[in-house]
């Protein structure tokens, strides 16, 4: 198994039909081993309002040295002005899912 770094990256939508597809497009383009989609509700203030709405929460499984890479992919297709891009490292995997995350992840980190 190679010896990288991982991460959870975490960004919301207001419409489910947008967190598939910012989730296919992660993963077709080898930016992301797994994207999980979630229901949740937001409450927080945007523009001096406070605003309590359902959205989706994605939870992006990749590696730490695509993080730039899946920052860029989000803000070129993510219909929020500011998105939602935090990356939570992962401090311990099995053996197992972290090599299915490296094998299932672009090894090209420079393309």
């Amino acid at each position: 198994m190679n010896h990288h770094s991982y991460c959870m990256i975490l960004t919301t939508t207001g419409e489910q039909e947008e967190a598939k597809n910012l989730a296919a497009m992660l993963v077709k383009a080898g930016l992301a081993a797994c994207v999980q989609i979630a229901t949740i509700t937001s409450t927080y203030t945007w523009q001096d309002e406070l605003h309590q709405e359902p959205e989706w929460l994605l939870i992006i499984k990749t590696r730490a040295d695509l993080f730039r890479k899946v920052e860029q992919a989000l803000q070129d297709h993510h219909s929020y002005d500011t998105p939602e891009i935090v990356q939570v490292p992962i401090t311990q995997g099995s053996m197992a899912y972290l090599a299915w995350l490296d094998a299932n992840t672009t090894n090209q980190s420079n393309q």
